[in-house]
């Protein structure tokens, strides 16, 4: 027989493990069904089931572990990777349950929603309602917002700066294609080497001012020459002061 201490240690042991046992159930459900029939009874009476024979059961569905669904939702505002307002979408159900649907950026994908989003992409086509910017779109004017824009001209000739010259820049210096007819320069005419501005509009619906350096133009191995020296101008001044 236990003492009363070992009887009193094992009922702390039982406590400590009923508290840390989980006891929510599972969202899964199985079915099955007996492999052997029961017989029929006669009326009144309970089913008469074999020891061994009718605790065999046959796996019928299991819903637990089929592959996790993704959620449909239609988004109400643009969202970074996923699309625009009006799109419908396909995430994981932790993504739509924790962020898009909480914080309002989409809705589910129901007959009502998708009947409404639908008729309001309609009034766009038709100009009834304002155009949207394209993910891309957006992703262009948060790059131009932190870009500075350098032009290059000679000295040796007279010229005035245009925007197919500035458009060829953009491209050549920031790898960003902008058409000359989405440019607008200071209505000053630009014949100097000087700091200015020219305004880019984004697909006809958001304009971005971009500060642009008009500088002396020079060749592509002379700038490369010179960015060299000026590195090493600085590391030998970095030297001179260590070794003072």
């Amino acid at each position: 027989m236990l003492g009363r201490g070992a009887a009193g240690g094992c009922g702390l042991l039982l406590r400590a493990a009923s508290r840390a046992l989980s006891l929510s159930h599972s969202r899964g459900t199985v079915v099955v069904e007996r492999w052997w029939q029961v017989p029929l009874s006669k009326e009144g009476r309970q089913p008469r089931l074999h020891p061994r024979r009718h605790r065999i059961y046959r796996l019928l569905e299991d819903t637990k572990h089929l592959p996790k669904t993704n959620l449909e939702l239609i988004l109400t505002q643009s969202v970074e990777n996923l699309g625009n307002r009006g799109d419908m979408v396909s995430v994981k159900k932790s993504v739509g349950r924790n962020k898009l649907l909480p914080q309002g950026l989409a809705v589910y994908a129901s007959p009502e929603n998708r009947k409404m989003f639908e008729e309001e992409k309609k009034l766009r086509q038709e100009g009834k309602l304002e155009a949207l910017q394209t993910q891309s779109g957006e992703k262009t004017i948060k790059f131009l917002k932190s870009c500075r824009l350098e032009v290059g001209m000679k000295n040796n000739v007279k010229w005035e700066l245009n925007n197919e010259i500035v458009a060829r820049h953009f491209f050549k210096n920031l790898r960003v294609f902008v058409p000359p007819h989405a440019l607008k320069l200071p209505d000053e005419p630009i014949t100097r080497w000087g700091e200015y501005w020219c305004d880019v509009t984004v697909n006809g619906l958001e304009t971005v001012r971009v500060p642009m350096s008009v500088v002396k133009f020079l060749r592509p191995k002379t700038k490369r020459y010179k960015h060299w020296l000026a590195q090493q101008q600085a590391q030998l001044a970095a030297r001179r002061e260590a070794l003072l």
